[in-house]
């Protein structure tokens, strides 16, 4: 009789439902979630009316993306850490090939000065949206491989940040220098956590903020960008016009907004209002309240992911406590980057806010990386389960 209750238990730790997940990190996703559905429905309809005749044109396919994001969350779910681990080195190596075929010619898709995207029927995928999550999975299971090798410049720092300097120079090539940034920003945070000297971290940071200004210094392009930001309403009809017209939706919105559906920047007023902007269409229909929920939202979601990491710490599982590390870096920092637009409180980088921007590869990418989490959350509790 002991053997058959053993039996189901062991069933119940190895078959998790939805619900036996961290239900504060399931429910702040899934309220992003829910949030975007109505905000990209709502910012899209002057476009997708335009341009195409139907009005639940961008929705339609911002439902399909999110299915596509569910459906691939379904099936890591059902995998273990064990895997990823090892698997780790393979997808950084695919996620490189991915970005060289975007910069060939034919084979990358050229939209508005930017080669991102590789052409896969009728849609369209953006590498670099999963190479964040591939570096992420490859630079957790080094900091468990090299764990005892951190205190040393060259197998600590150095070799993980040739990796980046690769994938940051392939980004820039696109160009795609928020991706470079966000990726930039994970990584090193990552190491810095996993228990690298300080004095190395600095070291690092310091050059890759110098080469930063260089880039941004040499190149027409970012300098532009850089001055709309630090004085737009110098140049509000030209390279200021993106900040200003966020900043006057924002102003419109006030603490209550002016309702859903009423937001008038959205009328051809403000570019990107349903993709990079669209915090900015949000505040102005739901106002500062719905704008502090958002961020609430957010910092649930990386709030979840360090509880998570402490939890998998505590247990020995190193590499699931780096992962979950690393996950909630790159969602709260592709988060905060993205709000810090919006305001005008950082340059324009071209990132989408997760799960509430339209963006079928930032919506996939996003729900793997969620996936990710919950798988090291499901192991945590198996483990925390057995030895109880």
């Amino acid at each position: 009789m002991s053997a058959v209750f053993a039996g189901r238990r062991n069933s119940r730790i190895n078959a998790p439902t939805l619900l036996s997940y961290d239900r504060w990190l399931v429910a702040s996703v899934g309220i992003l979630i829910l949030i975007g559905i109505v905000m990209v429905y709502s910012a899209s309809i002057p476009t997708a009316e335009r341009y195409t005749g139907s009005s639940y044109y961008f929705l339609l396919r911002h439902l399909i993306s999110i299915a596509i994001g569910l459906a691939a969350g379904a099936v890591i779910l059902r995998t273990r850490m064990r895997f990823w681990e090892q698997a780790g080195p393979y997808l950084l190596l695919a996620g490189i090939l991915l970005l060289i075929l975007v910069m060939v010619p034919g084979v990358g898709v050229h939209v508005n000065g930017s080669s991102r995207w590789l052409r896969l029927g009728l849609f369209k995928l953006q590498p670099s949206e999963l190479v964040k999550d591939f570096m992420i999975v490859y630079v957790a299971g080094y900091l468990v491989r090299k764990q005892d090798e951190l205190r040393h410049f060259t197998q600590g720092i150095l070799m993980v940040s040739i990796v980046v300097a690769v994938i940051g120079a392939l980004f820039l090539q696109e160009p795609d220098l928020g991706a470079a940034v966000v990726i930039s920003f994970t990584v090193f945070l990552m190491l810095f956590l996993g228990g690298v000297r300080f004095w190395h971290f600095m070291v690092v940071v310091a050059a890759g903020l110098g080469g930063m200004i260089l880039l941004t210094i040499y190149s027409p392009y970012r300098m532009a960008r850089i001055t709309g930001f630090l004085h737009p309403w110098a140049d509000p009809l030209n390279k200021g016009f993106q900040l200003t017209q966020a900043l006057i939706a924002f102003g419109r919105g006030g603490v209550f907004g002016v309702g859903l559906g009423g937001s008038v920047q959205k009328l051809f007023y403000l570019p990107a209002a349903y993709t990079d902007f669209l915090l900015a269409v949000l505040a102005e229909e739901l106002g500062l309240i719905g704008v502090l929920v958002t961020i609430c939202l957010f910092a649930i979601v990386v709030w979840r992911a360090f509880v998570i990491s402490r939890a998998a710490d505590r247990l020995g599982q190193v590499y699931g406590a780096r992962l979950a590390q690393g996950i909630g870096i790159l969602l709260g920092g592709e988060a905060m980057i993205n709000m810090g637009v919006n305001m005008g409180a950082l340059p324009t980088k071209g990132l989408t806010l997760p799960f509430v921007s339209y963006g079928g590869s930032s919506m996939v990418a996003s729900c793997i990386a969620v996936a990710l989490l919950l798988v090291v959350d499901s192991e945590t509790r198996q483990r925390k389960a057995v030895r109880a």
